[in-house]
């Protein structure tokens, strides 16, 4: 639908709906900027859906700007030897993509070729690269971004739940309940329409925000709005194991719901008694009168007017991240929650398809579905509807940090893909990743800017932003939605399932690549029927027609909104109750002058920056990373508001200004991860990672601070210039 149509904004996993319209003459003469020229063509106006009702955050009203950037790469680039990238045509591109591949692997193996994918990825573009990795590649070297988001509340889900859906109810059952427990989720600022969702638990005094900063959703349980609980960073699991001891011992847990629903009690209740509340505050820092209180009001939401724990990244971007989503899941089973008509457990997909990039292939060990790639049942299943003997399927690959540890190494990847994804900012301890990138033989990077993975790369494509593409997404809710086509690509500029098809041809791939997105989605309907994530009941046309699509949705149903009600998907219909334990370096202590850093996203910020560094409103608001310090920390290192500091440990160094607020904790600093270069909080992440999910350790670094001296006074240096080439640390 060229020159105007109805949508959903690229950014979040909230999927607010939008529509694109021309825009007239005055608002495109307003829009007019040297950095946007020609100015952008389509306006944004909000559109009445539930998880929105209408309003957009100011990431999604500047959406349409990008689409017209002078900054789009518009043709293939290839680096030459002086390090400069110049346009070559499409058909030399494929030429030395075809050669690439086929020398890479004839001298190293198949899976010396690497796929690294995004959550950003339409359904159809995330299926499709999977399997052309696997029979055009023939390589099990892929997995995506997602590794970074959901891989730890995926892990807990599918281990309790037997499956994995966000929120595994609508959005907007959260409107009735009287208590909401909030845990390590900004959605103020992530996803700000989303609040509306959260003004009736605020107005009933019980929306509970536990943050170790008093982030702009902590500050609503202000006024009598609920409580803040400020843990000590990376003591998430404690604080959770202690409210579940409250809830046990006092007699609050649902013993009914548990008798009849769960497994694995007796377990759990052993493994608590070590967690009264007093030693979880020495442990938190989190008093015990507000960890018997959040029992209490969970419980009594429970009985009276709907209770529902929700988690984020805060909780889950950790080495136990698993765990301490489990021991989540472990609470809001005792008190009776999953599957209840008024209450619920979920967490909250961050990447705008976040929720269906993890559930169709593009995972180190899945298949379409949200099949194991070791089930010899879904084998043979995605083996008959590709056409093909179920050998050529390769096994289980690397997750994220695996592989891109391996980038260049005799055993690891030297050809390397890049879709949707900017690992030089977004990836734990880049300062390493950058080394693997520059090490590769061959870096194929597909994206509409010259993003700075992209600047690394050997070959970069330019493929189609969100409103030159049709195709489909799944929300936070498990919710399967359109994606429309506004406009035409500018010239020169393909869909990555173009670029597939005709790789996979050029490759001599068994089985076939189609680059029409309803075709492909057809396939990925046959392919995932039967499995966890079914979609084989949905199409294009009831999506269309704007009827409600959650999955699973096997032909002939009509869809799950609400997962659980009639039991779990283990085999005997129980959820499990694990029972969990904080690990040694989960309660770690800094003892020196060093302190903990926490990462995070800002309100005018999506992920890497790549998208938003370019929005000039968004730019204007927040051009630079700022280090959010404590007072009485800053003031014991001689650092005042304003001024330059450096952020250091044996990974890497930061040097940004410091911004004092007594909204973090005087232990505590926290970076946003948006910003490239000096300013990249990723440089000081840790590559440890979960043991059961693959996640890194974004949320708890341990660092040094300290001010720098510059050459020029900061103050007088231009909002959103860089910092000055002279500055160096304060003695």
């Amino acid at each position: 639908m060229p020159n105007g149509a109805d949508t959903h904004c690229p950014y979040c996993a909230l999927q607010c709906a939008m529509t694109l319209a021309p825009a007239a003459p005055a608002v495109l003469e307003a829009a007019a900027a040297p950095e946007a020229a020609p100015a952008a063509r389509l306006e944004v106006s909000g559109r009445d859906f539930p998880t929105n009702r209408g309003g957009l955050c100011r990431k999604g009203w500047t959406s349409a700007s990008l689409l017209r950037h002078n900054g789009r790469v518009t043709e293939p680039m290839l680096k030459g030897s002086d390090g400069v990238h110049q346009p070559i045509s499409w058909d030399q591109a494929l030429m030395l993509i075809t050669a690439a591949v086929k020398d890479t692997q004839q001298q190293y193996g198949n899976d010396a070729v690497g796929v690294f994918g995004g959550g950003g990825l339409t359904n159809e573009k995330a299926y499709m690269l999977g399997k052309f990795a696997r029979l055009a590649l023939r390589t099990s070297r892929i997995d995506y971004n997602g590794r970074f988001c959901m891989s730890s509340a995926a892990a807990a889900g599918n281990r309790a739940f037997g499956v994995d859906r966000g929120l595994p109810f609508p959005v907007t059952d959260l409107d009735t309940a009287s208590v909401i427990l909030m845990l390590g989720s900004n959605v103020a600022e992530t996803m700000p329409p989303f609040v509306q969702h959260l003004q009736g638990a605020r107005d009933a005094g019980g929306l509970i925000v536990v943050d170790p900063r008093r982030s702009a959703t902590a500050a609503f349980t202000s006024d009598g709005g609920g409580l803040h609980l400020q843990p000590t960073p990376g003591t998430d699991l404690a604080l959770l194991l202690g409210i579940s001891h409250v809830v046990v011992h006092e007699g609050l847990a649902d013993s009914a719901y548990i008798e009849a629903n769960t497994s694995g009690y007796a377990a759990v209740v052993r493994s608590l008694n070590a967690f009264w509340p007093e030693r979880v505050q020495s442990i938190t820092g989190v008093p015990a009168t507000l960890i018997r209180e959040t029992a209490r009001r969970l419980a009594q939401g429970a009985r009276d007017g709907g209770s529902y724990i929700l988690s984020g990244r805060g909780v889950e971007q950790h080495v136990d991240g698993t765990d301490t989503a489990t021991a989540a899941i472990n609470l809001s089973l005792l008190l009776g929650l999953p599957g209840s008509a008024r209450s619920g457990y979920g967490t909250l997909t961050g990447q705008g398809n976040g929720q269906g990039g993890r559930e169709h292939g593009q995972k180190a060990d899945q298949l379409p579905g949200y099949r194991k790639i070791t089930d010899p049942a879904a084998r043979a299943h995605v083996a008959g509807v590709w056409g093909i003997d179920e050998s050529l399927i390769p096994g289980p690959g690397l997750p994220a940090v695996e592989l891109l540890k391996s980038l260049g190494r005799p055993d690891g990847v030297r050809c390397l893909f890049v879709h949707g994804a900017n690992v030089v900012v977004s990836a734990p301890d880049t300062n390493a990743v950058l080394q693997g990138l520059r090490s590769l033989d061959f870096l194929v990077v597909c994206d509409f800017f010259m993003s700075e993975t992209a600047a690394e790369a050997d070959l970069v494509l330019p493929v189609t932003q969100w409103a030159e593409e049709e195709g489909t997404l799944t929300n936070l809710e498990g919710r399967v939605i359109r994606r429309r086509r506004a406009l035409s690509p500018p010239p020169g500029v393909r869909s990555e399932l173009w670029l597939m098809a005709r790789l996979a041809e050029l490759l001599e791939a068994p089985s076939t690549f189609s680059d029409d997105p309803e075709t492909v989605f057809e396939e990925l309907r046959l392919a995932s029927a039967g499995g966890l994530a079914d979609y084989s009941g949905i199409d294009y046309a009831m999506l269309d027609r704007g009827e409600a699509a959650y999955w699973p949705y096997p032909v002939g149903s009509t869809g799950t909104p609400r997962l659980f009600a009639d039991g779990f998907a283990h085999p005997d219909g129980r959820a499990v109750m694990v029972p969990v334990t904080p690990s040694k370096r989960a309660v770690r202590s800094f003892a020196d002058d060093s302190l903990a850093l926490a990462t995070g996203r800002l309100l005018e910020h999506y992920q890497s920056g790549a998208q938003t560094r370019r929005v000039q409103e968004l730019m204007a608001s927040q051009p630079q990373a700022r280090l959010l310090i404590h007072p009485g920390t800053a003031a014991a290192r001689g650092i005042a508001d304003g001024d330059y500091a450096t952020v250091t440990n044996e990974r890497g160094e930061v040097l940004c200004r410091a911004e004092l607020s007594t909204a973090v904790r005087p232990d505590t600093v926290f970076l946003p991860f948006h910003f490239p270069g000096q300013e990249n909080a990723n440089r000081l992440t840790e590559a440890a990672t979960d043991p059961l999910s693959g996640m890194p350790e974004f949320k708890t670094s341990r660092v040094w601070v300290r001010r720098a001296v510059t050459t020029q006074d900061p103050y007088t240096v231009p909002a959103g210039a860089r910092l000055p080439l002279h500055v160096k640390e304060a003695s």
